[in-house]
């Protein structure tokens, strides 16, 4: 719209907003639900193979040499003593009993000291020595389709948790088998395993291999972001994000103007934990979540209002591309349907949209007087019609609002947040446009 402490001659929409703080940074707690992770086989067999080093000392302590050695000591005083009577006796002398006594003792030693090799071989995993408590705070990684068995060894691995045994039953005692999401944790030492189990559930509790993308960006602001939160080359992000690298797989990217992406880049918060990160990954993470986004969207009905009250025949990327505008230029949730509605009069009454922001679009930044006479597909005070491509990112809000307008007869809207001062003004007539703009100049004066 038309500055209030500058207005020029015409009538203005809007002004492109300058950027605001993100919405993510205003509606806490938004995330996006992960797959819960597949279980996997148990590591018990594994650990019960590595028991026998812990075995006792070699059997050779029990072995028949002692009993040998015995034998022939006995053996030779025997043969120099000559044949033991037993008193009383008057025949030939018994064979000593001696060697055969030492022998059994020998025998039931050996028995012993074997039953406690294997008593030991067969005890259970969970009774081996755990490792070293952790100190401090720990960081681990739960990878994609990571089971509770696999998790529960990360927590051993890390000195969280004593033994596999504690983790997978207080995973089961909180019915969380089928919820234990992936990604990057960070746990405090000496931290309960219920909490652990807890914050499994609810998700990654760090920004380590997380990129969180606000609605209203661009296909250049987004790789910035990406950029700072994964380490991928801006320009290489920018050179991936190519509509024909990935028509193939997202029809609905046929309809993308000058091989385009913009608009479809969704924003949310993604994260990359155990996954591989690339330009092209985090692209088909963003698209994915277009798709999940959209799909209860009901385009055809909602198309063939708009041409029933308005006379426009739109396809989904048309409303995509509105939405977009709607999304740099409305403020608040009040606004949307209002912006949107002055938007399809103004076309409905063959009027250009005059919006500061599509020429923003351009300029990456404020847009001066000057700006709004160069001549540009997306300068729509000289050209009728819509930009050809969205020029930002906007909200599932701002899709709602493109697709269903609310009904007024507005054509001009003045939209000023500066400071404490704040001016949502929508207007019939070109006369009452320039008073609000004169309103809001008094009122901001020093």
């Amino acid at each position: 719209m038309a500055d209030p402490r500058n207005p020029r001659g015409g009538a203005g929409a809007g002004q492109g907003r300058p950027d605001r703080t993100p919405r993510h940074s205003r509606q806490q707690g938004r995330r996006a639900a992960e797959a819960p992770c597949a279980p996997l086989a148990r590591h018990a067999a594994s650990q019960r193979a590595q028991a026998p080093d812990r075995a006792a000392p070699p059997r050779r302590v029990a072995s028949g040499a002692t009993t040998r050695r015995v034998s022939e000591r006995t053996q030779a005083q025997t043969r120099s003593r000559g044949a033991v009577r037993h008193p009383g006796s008057g025949g030939p002398a018994a064979p000593s009993r001696l060697p055969l006594v030492v022998a059994a003792v020998a025998a039931v030693a050996a028995v012993v000291v074997a039953c406690l090799v294997v008593s030991r071989c067969a005890a259970s995993p969970s009774d081996a020595p755990s490792q070293e408590p952790a100190s401090g705070e720990v960081e681990i990684q739960v990878a994609e389709g990571a089971g509770t068995d696999a998790i529960a060894q990360s927590l051993v691995d890390a000195g969280l948790v004593k033994d596999s045994a504690t983790f997978t039953k207080a995973v089961m005692a909180q019915g969380a088998g089928q919820s234990l999401k992936p990604g990057t944790y960070r746990f405090a030492a000496g931290i309960p395993v219920t909490q652990i189990v807890e914050q499994l559930v609810e998700g990654p509790n760090t920004t380590s291999n997380r990129v969180t993308v606000p609605e209203g960006l661009t296909v250049a602001k987004t790789a910035a972001y990406v950029q700072d939160a994964l380490g991928i080359p801006a320009d290489d992000f920018v050179a991936q994000a190519k509509a024909s690298n990935y028509s193939s797989d997202y029809p609905f990217l046929s309809e993308a103007a000058d091989d385009s992406l913009e608009g479809f880049l969704w924003a949310s918060t993604y994260d990359f934990s155990g996954k591989e990160v690339s330009a092209d990954a985090v692209i088909r993470a963003m698209l994915d979540r277009y798709v999940t986004a959209t799909a209860s969207l009901d385009w055809q009905s909602g198309e063939a209002a708009l041409k029933g009250a308005y006379g426009v025949d739109f396809d989904d990327y048309d409303v995509l591309i509105l939405a977009s505008v709607i999304e740099r230029e409305a403020v608040t949730e009040q606004d949307r349907p209002l912006v949107s509605s002055v938007f399809y009069n103004r076309m409905r009454d063959g009027m250009p949209l005059q919006s500061d922001a599509t020429m923003g679009y351009v300029t990456g930044g404020e847009v001066t007087a000057d700006d709004l006479k160069k001549e540009s597909p997306y300068n729509t005070y000289l050209n009728k019609g819509l930009p050809p491509t969205p020029i930002c990112t906007p909200s599932i809000e701002c899709v709602q609002a493109a697709l269903n307008p609310q009904s007024t007869d507005y054509l001009y809207f003045l939209i000023i947040e500066n400071g404490t001062y704040s001016n949502h003004t929508f207007s019939r007539t070109y006369d009452e446009h320039m008073a609000a703009i004169e309103q809001a100049r008094q009122d901001q004066a020093p």
